[in-house]
């Protein structure tokens, strides 16, 4: 880590104000730059947080953050109707340095997932899905769609189904991680490309992305 962040990071969370005011105000222009680089770095390859990651991706789609971990990620005003329009945002990052890099597929999951819950992103009006890829904190692509698309609720319902058999909640039980890729979504007639990096720079990326979702990607790319 940057030494100089080091220090400001020591300052902040045990010095006053004043102090690190002080160092801040001494440091030349270069090196303010190199440290607030080195910290975007480090907070948007964080495997353990994805608030920037999940902002970058409202922000792109138009939407309005909520930055409260209960509830939608974001939401905007349908031009037409004045509806309020919610969002629930789905990044995924990839870190090329890690000693087993993953490789994106338009993964997303639902964490203790129920048939209720379900049910209440199936009928809330407007309800629109976002999947991002990153990789090492580089946006490669960001996809738009209804959450009410039929194959991405067929895929939930099918692990629903098979973890509780009898196609019903039970009491203080989950499905702990309801997840899905690309292939619950690509052939949604109202997905939307909200952003999607050059052809150039896409093959620059191709062994850290599932070969089928890169010749996809590739379709669409320019």
């Amino acid at each position: 880590m940057n030494k100089e962040l080091v220090e400001i990071l020591k300052l902040y969370s045990t010095g006053t104000h004043e102090e690190l005011s002080s160092y801040l105000v001494g440091k030349s222009k270069d090196t303010l730059i190199g440290i607030l680089v080195d910290l975007i770095t480090m907070y948007i390859n964080d495997k353990n947080s994805s608030m920037v990651r999940e902002f970058i991706t409202v922000m792109f789609a138009g939407y309005t953050h909520r930055e409260k971990k209960i509830g939608y990620n974001g939401f905007k005003q349908d031009a037409f109707s004045g509806k309020t329009v919610n969002c629930e945002a789905k990044p995924k990052n990839v870190d090329t340095n890690s000693k087993s890099p993953d490789k994106l597929k338009g993964y997303g999951n639902f964490s203790d997932y129920r048939f209720a819950r379900l049910e209440k992103d199936k009928h809330e009006d407007g309800l629109n899905m976002l999947v991002s890829g990153f990789i090492d904190g580089r946006l490669i692509y960001i996809f738009e769609f209804p959450f009410s698309s039929p194959p991405f609720v067929k895929n939930l319902e099918s692990q629903l189904e098979a973890r509780f058999p009898k196609g019903k909640d039970i009491t203080n039980e989950y499905l702990r991680s309801a997840s899905f890729d690309y292939r619950d979504f690509i052939d949604c007639q109202q997905l939307k490309v909200i952003y999607l990096t050059s052809k150039k720079e896409l093959e620059n990326y191709k062994q850290y992305i599932v070969r089928d979702f890169y010749k996809f990607l590739e379709g669409k790319a320019k």
